[in-house]
């Protein structure tokens, strides 16, 4: 099977083909550190470290780089504000998206650039472009000549003249002209600075992702990957820095995720539905909030809710369930059934059905249903009287490969929902009809270990939690 990922660029599902055999070179736009993150910031987290996840899963070797702007407007008035020094307020809010991001279930980038560690190669990538004519300094700020560059526009799909019908020079910019962007800053009194052969001040903003991408992963890269609010102007400034300064191609695959919304309403500071993962993992289990996030397709929008969330839960827990009730069923399970052939075809196809999902540019969604569908099917196996340790160890098996792709856990909290304990319950007054005495005392037990305590009564089994 082969993979095909959705192309921003080209607008188009392309088979995926690496630079390099076996080798993945991706970067991803991190965030800028002056706060704790926002749902918005953690589904490109979300969603391309299980890009990453599933692509090491098909077998190649990934060099994933997410970089931290740790300087910047906001970071500099947030420490105006809180009268902390730019440093500062940068580690502690890096220190605080790695607490967040790790509760969400991703793994650290192969490195994780940051701005301020890096900004000898961020000046000799804008004394090129200078050198090339590509830039020009003004007064101390050094700007890129957009209209030099001929593709302009190419990723966002717009033309220079469209551009510039929406492009303005803002109070103290002394640019050229006003689809011009700014390389370097000169410094105003009491901002954080560097040297430069401008004078001091401190990069643009979209400089600092070309030159870092250059120099961990080389002039062109396979995947270059974000917020759909990145492609326009920071992926376009991007490309047209990169191709100008090397002669070559940034990126091949452009990928980019939709916006959310909150209560069907924009994520907006205005409208004071701002929602930190912060604030939300204190509530809620935060691989809910990842199983939220991948139960809808990454290029579209998503919509978050208290009540979306409370769904995702409840259909996580099913799953989770599913999982649970084979590793206990395992321990009363034998190798003597004659039926493993048909049940290990069914585990198979599951498998299969799976890949050709997340081939098909990375469909979690989709994925995920495979994952409902196969939980059906573990359901219906344990309804059987006899049990295959071979068939039960190859579903867990599944489980746990699906669940390490989509970055999930098994932690349940000790948690049933209502109905599934009903359900239990339900199988398990069968099994006594049937004298099935140890099927019965298995899902006994299961529940005791879940905090739920039985009591059979002449009125039939109650429970309750303990």
């Amino acid at each position: 099977m082969t993979i095909k990922i959705y192309n921003t660029l080209t607008q188009e599902k392309e088979v995926f083909e690496t630079l390099e055999k076996g080798k993945v070179k991706m970067y991803v736009c991190g965030p800028t550190v002056y706060n704790y993150i926002h749902i918005g910031n953690a589904r490109p987290a979300i969603v391309f470290d299980t890009v990453r996840r599933y692509l090491e899963y098909r077998g190649y070797d990934v060099n994933y780089v997410s970089n931290f702007t740790d300087v910047d407007d906001k970071l500099i008035r947030a420490a105006s504000q809180l009268g902390e020094d730019v440093p500062t307020i940068a580690d502690r809010f890096i220190q605080a998206y790695f607490e967040d991001t790790h509760a969400l279930g991703c793994k650290h980038a192969t490195v994780h650039p940051r701005v301020t560690e890096n900004m000898d190669i961020i000046i000799d990538f804008i004394k090129g472009l200078v050198d090339k004519d590509y830039a020009y300094e003004s007064n101390g700020d050094v700007y890129f000549r957009t209209r030099k560059f001929d593709d302009y526009g190419k990723l966002s799909h717009q033309s220079v003249e469209e551009l510039r019908v929406g492009a303005r020079i803002e109070i103290g910019e002394k640019k050229q002209d006003p689809l011009d962007f700014a390389l370097w800053k000169a410094a105003k009194p009491n901002e954080i600075y560097w040297e430069s052969p401008w004078g001091i001040g401190r990069p643009g903003w979209h400089i600092e992702c070309s030159a870092m991408a250059r120099k961990y992963l080389g002039d062109t890269i396979d995947i270059h990957a974000g917020g759909q609010d990145l492609a326009f102007p920071h992926h376009e400034n991007e490309i047209a820095q990169s191709e100008s300064f090397t002669g070559k191609t940034f990126a091949k695959y452009w990928m980019h995720n939709g916006y959310i919304n909150i209560n069907n309403e924009k994520m907006s500071k205005s409208l004071g539905n701002f929602v930190l993962v912060h604030e939300i993992i204190k509530e809620h289990n935060p691989t809910v909030l990842r199983f939220f996030m991948l139960s809808v397709h990454y290029r579209h929008p998503i919509n978050y809710s208290d009540e979306l969330l409370s769904n995702a839960k409840s259909a996580l827990e099913r799953i989770q369930t599913a999982y649970q009730n084979l590793n206990h069923r395992k321990e009363a399970s034998t190798n003597l059934t004659n039926d493993n052939e048909k049940w290990l075809a069914e585990i198979q196809k599951h498998k299969a059905d799976f890949i050709r999902e997340m081939d098909d540019d990375f469909n979690t969604a989709n994925a995920i249903s495979v994952l409902f569908d196969l939980s059906r099917t573990a359901n219906y196996y344990l309804m059987e009287k006899n049990t295959s340790m071979e068939v039960i160890n190859q579903f867990i098996q599944l489980f746990e490969e699906f669940f390490q792709v989509l970055g999930l856990t098994f932690d349940t909290k000790g948690e049933l929902l209502d109905e599934e304990i009903e359900q239990l319950i339900a199988k398990r007054i069968e099994a006594r009809k049937n004298r099935d005495f140890q099927t019965a005392d298995l899902i006994r037990d299961q529940l005791k270990d879940l905090n739920i305590i039985l009591e059979d009564t002449p009125q039939g089994t109650r429970w309750k939690r303990g």
